[in-house]
């Protein structure tokens, strides 16, 4: 049996987090665990303390796939800012690969670019050389983390 996966992002703002991932992935916020009528009684129940509890009302810090297929995605806040380049992003696959026209593969990648550019995010540059078989999009989510669409 293969073990399951959760991509944990760590972040300034996780709310802000889960509304872009949910909205680019088709994804929803994760519900809270069962027996537990919102995330605030879950975290008190594992002995989080009062004060380590935001007061804003909402505590969703991830999204997950409806379907039950993909990872989770955990927003874990941390005190420092991203610095530097992302050792791990993701790839949001939106063609078929090259079972697809190249011109065809730009079209699909470039409409999900525009989608998630008025989601909140930004096009840090194309990858795309003369001759070559390939064409993506690097981007970036609203706090800085980098992730392809190809």
């Amino acid at each position: 049996m293969a073990t399951r996966l959760q991509v944990t992002v760590d972040c300034a703002d996780p709310g802000r987090l889960v509304a872009f991932w949910a909205e680019a992935l088709g994804y929803v916020p994760a519900p809270p665990p069962e027996g537990f009528a919102d995330w605030y009684a879950y975290y008190r129940s594992i002995g989080v303390a009062e004060s380590e509890l935001p007061d804003d009302g909402d505590l969703t810090d991830s999204v997950v796939d409806p379907s039950g297929v993909g990872p989770r995605l955990w927003f874990q806040q941390v005190a420092e800012p991203k610095s530097g380049k992302n050792r791990l992003h993701l790839d949001l696959r939106v063609t078929d690969g090259r079972r697809v026209p190249l011109p065809e593969r730009r079209r699909e990648v470039d409409g999900e670019v525009a989608r998630l550019r008025a989601a909140g995010a930004q096009v840090l540059h194309t990858l795309d050389a003369e001759g070559l078989d390939h064409y993506a999009v690097v981007m970036s989510d609203p706090e800085g983390n980098e992730f392809c669409v190809c």
